[in-house]
């Protein structure tokens, strides 16, 4: 297994998963120039517009931070497209990506040679998110550089695959990049990710309890009370199923026990329906390992700390 020079040089081998909503350029900022590959969902940009002005913002200052930090120059950053019909967004995000070069493509919801070979164009890598082998191979297959393997427990889109099974079953075929995504809140999670074979740890829910995250101060003390019992597995939401906090579809007036299917086939990322969802709050099992909201910087610290301590252990 190797990883492409872009993905080689950060202080713990993590990406910030890109949150909906939540994800912002503060965060992205923060977690790159803390040393790990920060992201953002191209649609948490609205209206469209604004995802250059992000773009815009993100490049200057990791540009500036790195002319005065030679010695400890920024991680890059990776914008996520939502590779769906419903997302009437994509053809201009994309151009949005290939005008200011975005190092890191992140996929989701579907695999598109045109979009692989948009990136590919000016030098950039795409990852694609999968829950599965078959899915795994089909993003390959079309272009996909590497995979994000979402397994049992992750927050948002999540599958119901063990981690182990996942990760074993793709590496009996593929050696490329693979990010593991499932309940890694810790830097000894991230070396036992590792340590089943993947590359990198994804990282999501964690990032909500940050200051520079979009989430309200009642979804980050949410994030901050949770243990892996309050998370419920649902495709209401969107159509598709994720893990979401059960106090925040109480507070919605839903019964976490009784919670209706939803039609795959009406699954929207449209404006109007981030809005119908806002209090929605999704997360993965890790939560329990979440004990405060505090700055990326000092989170991404813990968790180097942290991955450090575990591989001496392991070495003693």
């Amino acid at each position: 297994m190797s990883l492409p020079p872009l993905l080689q040089n950060l202080v713990i081998p993590v990406i910030g998963s890109p949150l909906f909503i939540i994800s912002n350029p503060d965060l992205v900022i923060a977690q790159c120039k803390a040393g790990i590959v920060g992201s953002f969902p191209a649609l948490n940009a609205r209206p469209g517009p604004v995802l250059e002005e992000w773009l815009k913002r993100i490049i200057g200052e990791l540009g500036e931070h790195d002319a005065r930090h030679p010695e400890r120059l920024s991680a890059p950053f990776a914008v996520n497209q939502i590779v769906h019909r419903s997302n009437e967004r994509l053809d201009h995000d994309m151009a949005m990506c290939v005008k200011y070069r975005v190092p890191l493509i992140i996929t989701s919801l579907g695999a598109r040679e045109d979009i692989y070979r948009a990136a590919h164009d000016y030098g950039g890598i795409v990852l694609h998110d999968i829950i599965n082998d078959a899915f795994a191979r089909k993003a390959i297959s079309k272009g996909a550089d590497g995979l994000i393997a979402v397994a049992a427990g992750a927050g948002g889109h999540a599958g119901t695959t063990s981690p182990f099974a996942l990760i074993q079953e793709i590496r009996a075929w593929f050696d490329g990049p693979v990010a593991l995504s499932g309940s890694i809140a810790t830097g000894s999670a991230v070396l036992a990710a590792r340590a089943m074979g993947a590359d990198l740890g994804y990282i999501g829910s964690a990032f909500i309890a940050t200051t520079e995250a979009n989430a309200s101060e009642a979804y980050k003390a949410m994030i901050v009370g949770a243990g892996a019992d309050d998370i419920i597995y649902t495709n209401l939401i969107t159509g598709v199923h994720g893990n979401y906090l059960k106090q925040s579809l109480v507070a919605a007036g839903l019964d976490p026990d009784n919670l209706p299917v939803s039609d795959a086939s009406k699954m929207s990322f449209a404006e109007d329906k981030a809005k119908a969802w806002k209090d929605i709050w999704g997360s993965g099992q890790g939560v329990g390992a979440i004990k405060d909201v505090v700055p990326a910087a000092e989170l991404v610290a813990r968790l180097t700390r942290e991955y450090r301590a575990a591989t001496a252990r392991l070495c003693a």
